[in-house]
């Protein structure tokens, strides 16, 4: 498998069946800025969205519609999405699981917040904010955490899922920051490897990953903090 950080909380993972991005916010995103969309789009079957926030759902619409990906998003959001045009949909809701192409997503509770304001001025909800667990039939299993603070069920996931890579917000103001994370990490979960997230991205953002890899000193768990482009292969 391999992991492709593409700034914020986007991420390209490929496997041998299948290649997905993961809150595909691009092409307005301050650090995407000099890589090259094709590139990072390229052969994508699947968009995975954790939540309704512009800076999570980012290209999705179009990339669905470009590259005939199937979205899979929390109900609502999907529900704004097909009217907003896009034609692959496959929806859930906090503690489904669906089942597509080779690997299953499941989505699991994540502190947030899920809302978009339209070009009228209206802010609409799009349903609850999710983390995302994905089972592979010959992969390791990935979290990606999406936005969320620490809280307790996080071992509940652990127990259910056993995930063996977690993709962790740390940029803290919206999410939880890199101390927390590490808190989060080592206190819940026996992760192999650890990504950071959510971080970065523009100024009210913690601009290095440094509090979460000073949190995670002596953990079994390896840190993999690559910067934006950057691949890490597990």
């Amino acid at each position: 498998m391999k992991l492709r950080w593409l700034g914020h909380a986007a991420f390209r993972i490929e496997t041998a069946r299948q290649t997905i991005l993961i809150d595909p916010f691009l092409t307005h995103n301050p650090s995407f800025q000099g890589l090259d969309l094709k590139d990072a789009t390229r052969g994508v079957t699947h968009i995975l969205l954790t939540h309704g926030h512009m800076d999570h759902v980012g290209d999705a619409i179009a990339l669905a519609n470009e590259l005939d990906a199937e979205v899979v998003a929390n109900a609502d959001l999907s529900d704004w999405l097909q009217f907003r045009g896009v034609k692959k949909l496959n929806p859930g809701n906090t503690g489904g699981t669906i089942h597509t192409g080779g690997f299953s997503v499941t989505f699991t509770n994540a502190l947030h917040s899920s809302a978009t304001t339209t070009e009228d001025g209206i802010t609409h909800s799009l349903g609850n904010a999710n983390g995302l667990v994905l089972h592979f039939d010959d992969e390791p299993t990935l979290y990606h955490m999406g936005d969320t603070d620490i809280f307790s069920d996080m071992g509940l996931i652990n127990e259910l899922h056993q995930p063996d890579i977690g993709i962790v917000p740390i940029g803290d103001r919206f999410t939880m920051g890199g101390a927390v994370a590490a808190l989060a990490c080592q206190r819940y979960f026996n992760f192999t490897t650890a990504i950071p997230g959510h971080y970065a991205t523009f100024g009210l953002l913690d601009a290095t990953a440094d509090k979460f890899i000073a949190g995670m000193e002596g953990a079994k768990t390896k840190v993999q903090a690559p910067a934006v482009g950057g691949t890490v292969t597990v």
